[in-house]
C-alpha cells in the first residue's frame, strides 16, 4: 500500500493498526517484547531512566500517542521563539490548546521552555515502580509499626505522626497508605499479622454494612429514647452514658461496658459468672458509684432482658435509664462502635470470664488514651479530665 502512494495513516488503517506502528513497520523497526530491533541490528529496551542521550531520545518518545515526544516539544519550542499563541501551536500538533499551556507552565525553566528538559522531567515522573512509602526500613515505617501494636486505627496513627513530628513531612503518611500497605501485605504470607493489626480483622477489604441483629423486648415499664431531653441528644452535656453487654462462648459469660457521650470514655464491667438481671444491676451500680454526682446524667441501654432491675439501679444511683427503640442499635451508635472496638480484645466465640478486672482495666484504659477524629484527636482521658472537678457556682470562689 505504501508502494502504491499511501500515507502510513492510510495503510495502517487499512490494516487495523495504530499509525506510531505503522511507522515503525515503514523504517523498518521491529517490536520485539519491551524492546525494538532497528534495520542496522541497534538493539534498544524501553526505559524511563533520565540520563539519556538525542539517541534515546526517539525511543523515549513513543511510549504513548497520548504523551508529548520529545519531536512535539521540539516543536513547541521553536513555535514559541516565533511568538505563535497556544491556540497556533495546539493546531500545529494536533493537541489542545490546554495541552500545551499545561506542558509550558509545568515544564519551563525561569521562565524558558526547553524541550530537553521538560522531556527529561516528564519521564523522571513516570519512572515505575516508585518503592511505596512504608516498604522501606526507614523511622516513619517503625513509627507506624509500633502504632498499630498499639492498636491504634491508620487514622489515630496519621493524626498522632502530625502532632509528634509537625515539621518533618518525611514522618506524615496518609491513613490510606496505611491501608494499602497491610492490605497489599495481606496477600502474601503475612496474611495473619495483617488480621492481627486491623481491629475489623479481616485481612482484605469489604463494604461495610450493619448486622440487624434482634433485641430482646424488654416488657416492664420503661422511658423510652424518645422522652429523652434534647441536651443529651446534642452531646453538649457530659455526663451522660450508653450501656451494653459483649456476650463470651454461648453466652454464658459478658463484659458489662459504658461509653460516655460527650467524650467517649470507656468503662468496661466484670461479669464471668454470667449477666442475669442482678448480676448486671450490682456492676452497673459499682461503676456508676465510681463517678462523681455530676457525671451521673443519665444511662440509654437497649431493650435486654438483663436490664430487668433498671429501677433498682435508678434508686441506687440516682441516675435515670432511658430505653432504645427495638432493633435500633444506631441509638446507642457510641456504644456500638465501642463494642466493635473491644471485640479486637475480646473476639467472638470466646470464654470472656478468664479475663480478670485487671485485665478489663487495663484494656479500657488503652481505648481512653487513643486519639478519636471525633474529638479533634483529642483521647478521651484528656477529655474526661477537665470534667472531674464539678463547676463552682457563678461568683463562689473554690476553697481547698
Amino acid at each position: 500500500m505504501r508502494a502504491e502512494g499511501a500515507s502510513i495513516k492510510q495503510a495502517a488503517a487499512q490494516v487495523g493498526v495504530h499509525p506510531r506502528t505503522g511507522y515503525d513497520w515503514d523504517k523498518g523497526v521491529r517490536k520485539i517484547g519491551n524492546s525494538r530491533l532497528y534495520p542496522d541490528g541497534t538493539h534498544v529496551r524501553y526505559t524511563t531512566d533520565m540520563r539519556i542521550s538525542r539517541a534515546d531520545v526517539a525511543v523515549l518518545s513513543t511510549l504513548h500517542p497520548r504523551f508529548l515526544s520529545i519531536a512535539e516539544r521540539e516543536q513547541i519550542a521553536d513555535l514559541l521563539r516565533q511568538g505563535a499563541s497556544l491556540r497556533q501551536i495546539g493546531w500545529v500538533l494536533g493537541r489542545a490548546a490546554s495541552t500545551i499551556k499545561r506542558e509550558i507552565d509545568a515544564r519551563s525553566t525561569n521562565g524558558t521552555y526547553q524541550p530537553y528538559t521538560a522531556h527529561r522531567q516528564w519521564a523522571a515522573s513516570r519512572a515505575r515502580p516508585k518503592p511505596a512509602k512504608l516498604a522501606m526500613d526507614c523511622p516513619l515505617r517503625r513509627e507506624v509499626i509500633g502504632l498499630l501494636q498499639r492498636r491504634y486505627s491508620p487514622r489515630q496513627i496519621r493524626q498522632t505522626l502530625l502532632k509528634r513530628f509537625p515539621d518533618d513531612p518525611l514522618m506524615h503518611v496518609s491513613h490510606e497508605t496505611i491501608y494499602q500497605a497491610l492490605y497489599f501485605q495481606a496477600r502474601g504470607n503475612l496474611r495473619a499479622e495483617v488480621k492481627n493489626a486491623l481491629r475489623t480483622g479481616r485481612a482484605r477489604r469489604r463494604p461495610q454494612r450493619r448486622d440487624e441483629a434482634g433485641q430482646r423486648r424488654f416488657v416492664d415499664e420503661m422511658v423510652m429514647i424518645s422522652e429523652r431531653p434534647a441536651e443529651i441528644e446534642d452531646r453538649a452535656v457530659p455526663g451522660h452514658w450508653e450501656g451494653d453487654l459483649i456476650l463470651g462462648a454461648g453466652n454464658k459469660s459478658a463484659i458489662l461496658t459504658l461509653v460516655e457521650r460527650h467524650t467517649r470514655y470507656v468503662m468496661l464491667g466484670h461479669l464471668p459468672a454470667g449477666h442475669d438481671a442482678v448480676q448486671v444491676r450490682d456492676e452497673l451500680v459499682r461503676l456508676i458509684q465510681t463517678l462523681p454526682e455530676h457525671l451521673r446524667g443519665s444511662l440509654t441501654w437497649d431493650q435486654g432482658a438483663e436490664m430487668a432491675r433498671h429501677k433498682q439501679v435508678t434508686i441506687a444511683t440516682d441516675m435515670p435509664v432511658y430505653f432504645c427503640d427495638p432493633h435500633s442499635p444506631w441509638q446507642r451508635g457510641s456504644n456500638e462502635n465501642t463494642n466493635g472496638l473491644l471485640r479486637q480484645y475480646f473476639p467472638k466465640g470466646t470464654d470472656l470470664s478468664v479475663h480478670s478486672r485487671e485485665d478489663l482495666e487495663f484494656v479500657a484504659q488503652e481505648l481512653n488514651d487513643r486519639p478519636r477524629m471525633t474529638l479533634d484527636w483529642d483521647t478521651p482521658a484528656e477529655r474526661l479530665r477537665g470534667l472531674l472537678i464539678p463547676p463552682t457556682p457563678e461568683g463562689v470562689a473554690r476553697t481547698a
